[in-house]
């Protein structure tokens, strides 16, 4: 449960009032709240960090924008399809859930 500060701050978009001690809310605008509620923030912050996990692991693998605009050039210029290909590898590799 040490995660609950995240939790928290991405479900209530870290509004103020809101304090964690040692992974334990102590502090919540209109009082703590259930260990059932904070079970279902915990899932749901758990699927979302799962289902948007490609974002990050494409945004590793992608071109730099500088190359990537170079590839566009080339493509164009001789017809070719550089840029097209290194996107899809990246997708291929990294697909949506």
């Amino acid at each position: 449960m040490s995660k609950i500060a995240k939790v928290i701050g991405w479900k209530f978009n870290h509004q103020a009032g809101m304090r964690t001690e040692d992974g334990v809310i102590v502090k919540f605008p209109g009082g703590v709240p259930s260990q059932d509620d904070i079970d279902i923030w915990v899932s749901e912050y758990d699927a979302y960090i799962l289902a948007n996990k490609y974002r990050s692991e494409r945004k590793k693998d992608y071109p730099d924008y500088g190359d990537q605009l170079d590839m566009l050039y080339w493509d164009k210029k001789n017809s070719t399809t550089t840029w097209d290909d290194a996107v899809k590898a990246v997708k291929d590799k990294h697909p949506k859930p």
